[in-house]
């Protein structure tokens, strides 16, 4: 399944959120992320019909185990390509923006070998 940039911004939100608080609301994510409810509404149809989130009858959001997948794919590789772009000098603050940008773009080849070598360049680095 092909997710969107959108989406998996959205399911990136409602797993940070899950790790910050026990119920995820639509409001939530719309506070988290500075967008409308309207146009959250037709997303969170739109990833329940995908399979990627499911909301329970307090209307509080979970991901599907599919949607959990893709959202800590996201995590990853936001988390991965700031922490590149801080060691680099980049501020926090903007290594954090630039990464939400970067993230939706890299082929899994291309963020695999940074992961890779970032992580391995850290490893020696420590061992000196």
């Amino acid at each position: 399944m092909s997710v969107t940039e959108a989406v998996e911004n959205y399911l990136e939100a409602i797993l940070i959120l899950s790790y910050k608080q026990p119920d995820v609301h639509a409001v939530d994510i719309c506070n988290h992320l500075g967008f409308s409810r309207p146009t959250l509404s037709v997303a969170i149809k739109q990833m329940k019909e995908d399979g990627l989130i499911y909301v329970n009858g307090e209307n509080h959001i979970f991901l599907t185990a599919e949607g959990r997948r893709v959202a800590e794919g996201v995590y990853e590789r936001h988390n991965v390509i700031a922490s590149v772009l801080m060691d680099i000098g980049v501020s926090e603050e903007t290594a954090y923006a630039d990464a939400c940008r970067i993230e939706h773009d890299l082929s899994d080849e291309t963020f695999k070998c940074i992961k890779e070598s970032y992580f391995n360049h850290k490893k020696r680095k420590a061992m000196q």
